[in-house]
C-alpha cells in the first residue's frame, strides 16, 4: 500500500514536470523597445521655401524615469536605439547653426509612449534658437565631497549670451521654493493671475531697472557666490570663490561673511535674517528684470528673464509654470562635488530637462 502511493506521487510529480517543460518560453522582455528617429532641419526661414536638411552627427537627448542618456544621429541624420525599457520618452535633436555661432538647432518630442516589442518611428524637425539675452547657467547646489555636512560653496552662474552688453542694475535673484502646503508647488501660478508665487528668498543687484551702472559683457559669465571666499581652506574638495563676480549679502545677518573686494547683491526681505541658501538637490531659481519687486503678491512672470527647477528624480512631478521652463533639471546626488549646467552655454530651449546636464564638478566662470 505503502509503495503504491509512494508511486501514485512520483507519477504526480513527474506530470507536473513534463507539463511544465511544454510551456512555451516569453518571446519578449522588457527592455526590448526601439527608437528609430530622423532629424532634420527645417530651414524654410533661411531660404524662404520649405527645405529639410539632415541632421548629421547631432546630438540626440533621451529622458525617462530610468534617467538621460545622450546619443549621436548618423551621417544621414538617422538614429537607432534597441534595447529599451518601457516607459514615457522625451527626445531632444540639437547642433550648433552650421554659419552661426549663437543659433542652436533645436528639435523636439515630449512624453511619448514606447513599449517593449514595438518600435517607436518618428522625425524630429529642428529650427534655430537664437540665444540673444542673459540666461541661467550653471547651479552648484549639492556641496563638495565631504562628511561634516558643508555646503557653503554654492554659486549660480549667469551667462550672456547676446552680442551686446546687457545691465544688471536693479535685477532680482529669488528662491521661489514655497506653496508646499495645499498649493501648486513652488513656482507655479498660485491664483492663476500671471506672476510666480512663493518666493522665499529675494537678493537685488544695485540700483534700479533700466539704469547701466552695472555691465554684463556679451559672452561673458558672472558668478554669484553663497559666500565669495575661498572654501578649499574649510573642504579642500571644495572650489576657490574668492574671486567672484557677486555675493550674496544680507545686511540683516549679524554674522554673514562679506568679502570687501567682491560687490554685494543685498536681502530685499527684512523677516529673512540668514544667508542666501538653496536646497541641495531641489529648488526652483528665479532671475527676473526686477521692475516688479513686490515679492508677496508674486513676481510678474513678463518680468521673469530665466527661471529653472531642479530635483532629484526625473519621476517627481514638475511645479514651474509652463511659461517660464517646460522641464526640470536632474540633480546630482548631495555633497557628491557635482553640478548642473547647460549643455550649451546660454542655449535655452525652454525645457531644463534636456536643456541641462549633471557634470562631474563645477565650473565657476567657464564652460
Amino acid at each position: 500500500m505503502v509503495n503504491r502511493k509512494v508511486s501514485l506521487l512520483a507519477f504526480a510529480i513527474l506530470t507536473i514536470i513534463l507539463t511544465g517543460c511544454t510551456e512555451k518560453l516569453p518571446t519578449t522582455y522588457d527592455g526590448d523597445a526601439k527608437i528609430e528617429l530622423m532629424a532634420v532641419w527645417d530651414t524654410s526661414t533661411v531660404e524662404g521655401i520649405t527645405t529639410y536638411i539632415p541632421l548629421k552627427n547631432a546630438k540626440v537627448i533621451l529622458s525617462s524615469e530610468y534617467g538621460i542618456s545622450v546619443r549621436t544621429t548618423d551621417e544621414n541624420g538617422k538614429m537607432l536605439i534597441s534595447g529599451l525599457p518601457s516607459s514615457t520618452y522625451s527626445i531632444s535633436v540639437r547642433m550648433p547653426h552650421p554659419l552661426d555661432e549663437n543659433i542652436l538647432l533645436v528639435g523636439s518630442v515630449r512624453d511619448r509612449e514606447i513599449t517593449t516589442g514595438k518600435v517607436f518611428t518618428d522625425t524630429v524637425i529642428a529650427k534655430p534658437i537664437s540665444s540673444t539675452g542673459i540666461s541661467i547657467n550653471e547651479i552648484y547646489a549639492s556641496g563638495p565631497v565631504n562628511s561634516i555636512f558643508y555646503f557653503y560653496d554654492q554659486f549660480i552662474e549667469l551667462y550672456n549670451a547676446s552680442d551686446s552688453v546687457k545691465y544688471v542694475d536693479g535685477m532680482l535673484v529669488m528662491r521661489v521654493s514655497g506653496n508646499n502646503e495645499g498649493g501648486k508647488g513652488p513656482g507655479a501660478d498660485e491664483g492663476d493671475d500671471g506672476d510666480i508665487d512663493g518666493v522665499t528668498y529675494a537678493f537685488k543687484f544695485p540700483g534700479n531697472p533700466g539704469e547701466h551702472n552695472y555691465p554684463f559683457y556679451p559672452k561673458t559669465f558672472l558668478i554669484l557666490a553663497q559666500d565669495a571666499v575661498n572654501h578649499k581652506n574649510t573642504v579642500s574638495a571644495s572650489i576657490d570663490l574668492s574671486n567672484a563676480s557677486w555675493e550674496f549679502y544680507n545686511q540683516f545677518s549679524a554674522n554673514d561673511i562679506d568679502n570687501p573686494n567682491v560687490p554685494n547683491l543685498i536681502n530685499v526681505r527684512a523677516d529673512k535674517t540668514v544667508d542666501f541658501m538653496i536646497n541641495l538637490s531641489s529648488d526652483v531659481i528665479v532671475v527676473s528684470s526686477g521692475v516688479d519687486s513686490n515679492w508677496v503678491d508674486g513676481i510678474d512672470i513678463s518680468t521673469v528673464i530665466d527661471g529653472v527647477e531642479y530635483q532629484s528624480s526625473l519621476t517627481v512631478s514638475k511645479t514651474i509654470d509652463n511659461r517660464v521652463d517646460r522641464g526640470f533639471v536632474l540633480s546630482p546626488p548631495k555633497y557628491g562635488g557635482q553640478s548642473m549646467q547647460r549643455r550649451e552655454p546660454g542655449a535655452d530651449a525652454n525645457d531644463a530637462t534636456l536643456d541641462w546636464e549633471i557634470i562631474p564638478k563645477p565650473t565657476p566662470g567657464y564652460q
